[in-house]
This record gives C-alpha cells, sequence and structure tokens, in this order.
C-alpha cells in the first residue's frame, strides 16, 4: 500500500506577543537572509516547550517538535491530545493554511480540510451560494457541484433553509453544510478538526458513517482530530497521542485512547477528594479512599477480591445515605456499579458530627486488563444527592481474564451490578 502523507522532522516555532523583530533593519536582514539566502532565521532563538499550563520563559514556543510519521493510504488516524498540545496546527500545516519552520510534508492527492465551522463561508449568502463558492475554494469545479448538488443539501438536512443567508443559521446547521461540501469532493485525503461536536448526534452518526464509507469503501485516507474518544475509537484504526506539541504514542487506536486518558486523569485528578463537583451544605469531607489510597490512580491485581470505599468527615444534620461506585470505560461507557440503596433497598443512617463511612466491594471473579474510570456519588436515594465525584478515578487493571470486553469483564458481556461485604 502506498504512503499518502509523509511527516519529515516538521516543527513549528512561534513567536509570544510582537510578529516582527523589533526593528526595520532587523527585519529586512531576517527578509534577506531567508528569501535571497535561503538560510536559517538569523533571529531563530532554542523557543520554550509548548506547554499552555506553565508561564513563558521565552518569546519562542514550539507549536510542534521534531514530528516524524507516515500515514498509509486508505488508513483512518486519529490524532488525539489536550487543547494546545498541536493537533489544529498538524492540520493546518497539512492543509497548507500555514508553513512548518523546519521539515517538510508530502501529501498525494487531493486534500479536503474541514478545520473550523464554517470555514470559507459567507454570512451574507445563500446556503445554496456558499455551497459554490466552498466547493470551488476546495477544487471542484461548477460541473461537479452541479451534479452532486441535491446529494450535499441532503446530506447536510438543511434542505429548507439552503435559500436563506448563513448569517440566520445555527452553528450546527453551518457546519452540516460544511462538512457536506467537503465530503462529497472525492478527495484523497479528509482532514477532520473537532467540528463534529458542534452537530447534534444524528448529525455526528451520519457524518462518522460518511467517514467510515470514505475510508473503507473508496480507500481514502482519514485524519480525524476529536476529544470524544467513543468517535475515535469507532472510526480510526490507529491513534497519535501529541504531548506539548510532540509524538508521544503512535500506534494501535485503542491503547492510544487508554494513554490519553490516563494521563488525563493523572494531571487532573490528584487526589480523588479534588474530583468533589457537589456536595451538601452541611458535609464537611476530609478524606476520600479507594482502594487503600487517597490519590486518584492506583491499581487492581488479578487476585484481589474487595475493593474498600472510605469516606471521613463531619456533618451538621443527621442524614440517610447510600454509596453509589460506577466502573466506566476510558469511554465513559458503564460496565459494573455498586447500588444497593437503588436495587437491594440498604440504606444507612449517620448522626450529627463526625463520621467515617466504610464500603467493601465485591469485584467480579474475572478481572480483565486495561483502564477503568470511577464515578463516586453519596445519596439519599430518590431524595437528595450528597456528594458527586464524577471521574474521580482511574484503575489500572492487571487482571488474567482477556475476553472481547471491557477491563471490567465478567464471562458474559453486559453492565454489571455490584455487592458490598
Amino acid at each position: 500500500m502506498s504512503t499518502a502523507i509523509e511527516f519529515n522532522n516538521i516543527s513549528k516555532l512561534y513567536r509570544l506577543g510582537l510578529v516582527s523583530s523589533g526593528t526595520l533593519s532587523n527585519d529586512l536582514k531576517r527578509w534577506w537572509t531567508m528569501n535571497i539566502l535561503h538560510k536559517e532565521d538569523p533571529f531563530l532563538k532554542v523557543g520554550s516547550v509548548n506547554d499552555r499550563s506553565k508561564a513563558a520563559d521565552s518569546e519562542y514556543v514550539w507549536a510542534l517538535k521534531d514530528i516524524d510519521f507516515k500515514v498509509e493510504q486508505g488508513d483512518v488516524v486519529g490524532i488525539i491530545g489536550k487543547n494546545g498540545a498541536g493537533k489544529s496546527t498538524l492540520l493546518k500545516l497539512l492543509s497548507k493554511v500555514t508553513g512548518p519552520t523546519t521539515g517538510t510534508i508530502k501529501a498525494k492527492g487531493r486534500i479536503a480540510s474541514l478545520l473550523e465551522v464554517g470555514t470559507g463561508f459567507h454570512s451574507e449568502l445563500t446556503g445554496r451560494e456558499n455551497i459554490y463558492m466552498n466547493g470551488t475554494v476546495l477544487g471542484m469545479t461548477k460541473k461537479e457541484i452541479d451534479r452532486k448538488m441535491d446529494e450535499i443539501v441532503g446530506f447536510s438536512g438543511c434542505e429548507r433553509y439552503i435559500d436563506t443567508p448563513v448569517k440566520r443559521y445555527s452553528s450546527g446547521m453551518t457546519v452540516r453544510l460544511g462538512f457536506a461540501v467537503a465530503a462529497h469532493l472525492d478527495p484523497e485525503i479528509l482532514v477532520v478538526d473537532e467540528v463534529l461536536a458542534v452537530g447534534d448526534a444524528e448529525f455526528q452518526k451520519k457524518a462518522i458513517g460518511k467517514m467510515q464509507d470514505v475510508s473503507q469503501g473508496e480507500g481514502r485516507t482519514v485524519l480525524f482530530v476529536s476529544h470524544n474518544m467513543t468517535s475515535i475509537r469507532n472510526l480510526c484504526r490507529r491513534g497519535i497521542v501529541l504531548e506539548n506539541g510532540s509524538v508521544c504514542y503512535d500506534g494501535d487506536v485503542n491503547d492510544a485512547v487508554d494513554l490519553y486518558m490516563s494521563q488525563n486523569s493523572v494531571d487532573e485528578f490528584g487526589l480523588i477528594i479534588d474530583a468533589i463537583k457537589e456536595k451538601s451544605s452541611f458535609l464537611e469531607i476530609s478524606s476520600i479512599k479507594i482502594n487503600g489510597t487517597e490519590k486518584s490512580v492506583s491499581t487492581i491485581v488479578s487476585n484481589q477480591e474487595l475493593l474498600e470505599v472510605e469516606i471521613e468527615g463531619e456533618t451538621s444534620e443527621p442524614f440517610e445515605y447510600d454509596v453509589i461506585l460506577t466502573f466506566k470505560t476510558t469511554s465513559d461507557v458503564p460496565l459494573a456499579s455498586l447500588a444497593e440503596g437503588h436495587y437491594k433497598g440498604r440504606i444507612s443512617h449517620m448522626n450529627v458530627g463526625p463520621f467515617k463511612i466504610k464500603k467493601q466491594i465485591a469485584l467480579p471473579k474475572y478481572l480483565g486488563k486495561g483502564d477503568c474510570k470511577v464515578d463516586l456519588v453519596m445519596h439519599h436515594p430518590n431524595v437528595m444527592y450528597l456528594l458527586q465525584c464524577p471521574n474521580c478515578a482511574i484503575f489500572h487493571m492487571e487482571g488474567g481474564y482477556d475476553g472481547f470486553g471491557s477491563p471490567l469483564s465478567l464471562p458474559y458481556r453486559g453492565f454489571c451490578g455490584l455487592e458490598s461485604k
């Protein structure tokens, strides 16, 4: 199979603040050196790492640094990473919106890019007029657009408003129309950057189906950037994880998603207690432990039969409660839950003053390998929520059961109700 895209030592350097060198003479010197002598920028300095969470220690920053990978024809690659990791910059370089500071990009075939909602649309023109204009910009001829007009309009679902100015469209309608044009361009390479997040569930399903048809049925190449890990898993076979402008993983899409979700959990939640989103005003929570640790990341070994949850604090009012613990995949698909107040009617009572709640959960006999996310909730069933900690922890399962399902697996597939001991 031939190579469709090849990134060779790609780096992109941006200067923070001012664009010029500061003086006219230095600007002329830079222009002469780079454009006439074809040498490196004489004012180029070693830039800092592209970490948006830290204050700048240099006036230059590497948005991308030493990117090297190839994409084969017909491959579907998901590019994932945090905001500011360099995903959009990478696609803009491929789409020739901007050029790399160093390195070369080789692409074979016509590229259709959908990088932002309504890219290339004019708000005063109608949807139909924008289809002609946008299609022409993307490389389609008028005859080609005429032939595909009904198909594009039908796919977008905007038939009723197709002769209405785009300025009256919602953002969802605009992205529907933009994606419909790009998808019917018949490109050899389709580049999609997070725009599907704007569309509704029906359109996202339709768009993902179209991308699958483009890649599998027609053998075309797709580069897909999204924060929706379920879409990434369903659509892509290969995943590339970017971190601070560099590739930290390139391989199987499931492993890529697991790595990305694990990194997010470690960075975002240092302690389980930090994940508290809501709690009753009469509660003060001093400590939350799962699996014997307050840290949000821990390991469950294959021979571990029980999992203990501890919640310590103080209450100024008596309350009745039950603890819910929900295990999910890294894509937020529920696997198993402890919720005995709902399906067993087991409600406990707590008096005023300091308290310590302990629950021991019986784990399934068969544990799979992989990562599991956890939601923790304390509530009075059908009355009120007392404490909510969504995505409060992630478990690295070191089980011995591979199965077909997700990390927390039984001999059969499906949602599992757990019990306390």
